[in-house]
């Protein structure tokens, strides 16, 4: 066992090159993934005859939801409280949305590295979707309905603004 730990550290030191990054925590973090989503795997197999067929209209609404949950949980000003254990308020980021810096070691830094990063979240976000189109169909949709239309809608306010800018300039 000893060995297994100490070819680790070296692979994590050559890796990093002493940067302070917290490859065991993204271990766990890869660990908790994968567990849930083989449990959510397997549930699903027992709960249901086959998995449901994902055509073009639910992977467009699947496609935008992503982007709009995984934006609302990594840079939304209203999402702040649940990010601000493993963050740090630096300032705006945009039209509606906040910079953040990670803070902290080991799992924190893990975890506030997930939820400041859109991309990084996105997997996440996804992977429930898909569960939620296996468990709950019909909520999931309605869900990811209403997430679509305010995806499209923040378009619709950006667009407008730029105009509006436009017009005065």
């Amino acid at each position: 066992m000893n060995a297994v730990v100490d070819t680790a550290r070296r692979e994590k030191e050559q890796y990093t090159g002493g940067a302070d990054r917290p490859l065991g925590s993204y271990l766990a973090t890869l660990a908790v993934y994968g567990l849930t989503t083989g449990t959510m795997v397997l549930l699903g197999r027992r709960m249901r005859d086959r998995a449901p067929s994902i055509g073009l209209s639910d992977l467009a609404l699947m496609t935008i939801t992503t982007h709009k949950v995984s934006r609302v949980i990594a840079k939304d000003p209203v999402t702040s409280p649940l990010r601000a254990p493993f963050t740090r308020y630096s300032g705006t980021a945009g039209p509606a949305e906040v910079a953040e810096e990670v803070r902290g070691k080991g799992v924190r830094h893990a975890v506030g590295e997930l939820v400041t990063c859109p991309f990084c979240i996105a997997q996440w976000v996804a992977t429930a979707y898909s569960a939620g189109l296996v468990f709950a169909p019909q909520a999931t949709r309605l869900a990811g309905a209403t997430m679509t239309a305010v995806a499209g809608s923040d378009w619709l306010q950006l667009a407008y603004a730029r105009l509006q800018q436009a017009a005065e300039g």
